[in-house]
């Protein structure tokens, strides 16, 4: 199994991107995808997650309101859309995928490699 993300980069405070996770080897059209992230310094956070049928979202605190995670079954392709970034979301995003959730707790099987999102102020 393989994920694939892509979407990070630079932008200024306020602005948005958006996050890119492809999975292959295996379809999770039936399993929860999520992602995740990590600061420099800090340990990886949970950033949100979403069902296998797309329909149930769960997110951080930290990025409700403002992130909207998204699934693709036919593509087998995770989305997450960031908009009002601000210069605290800095980090490396890493796509999750399979796993089980539990009261708010989501612990993938399987991780891709990280891609680094910076927000300038």
């Amino acid at each position: 199994v393989q994920l694939q993300a892509s979407g990070g980069g630079l932008v200024q405070a306020g602005g948005s991107l958006r996050l890119s996770c492809a999975a292959s080897g295996r379809t999770f059209s039936t399993n929860l995808m999520g992602w995740f992230r990590q600061a420099p310094g800090k340990e990886r956070e949970f950033v949100a997650r979403v069902s296998g049928s797309g329909v149930n979202t769960y997110y951080a605190d930290s990025v409700k309101g403002r992130f909207t995670i998204s699934k693709d079954n036919a593509k087998n392709t995770v989305y997450l859309q960031m908009n009002s970034l601000k210069p605290e979301d800095t980090a490396v995003y890493y796509c999750a995928a399979g796993g089980t959730s539990y009261s708010g707790t989501y612990r993938p099987n399987y991780w891709g490699q990280g891609t680094l999102v910076t927000v300038s102020s």
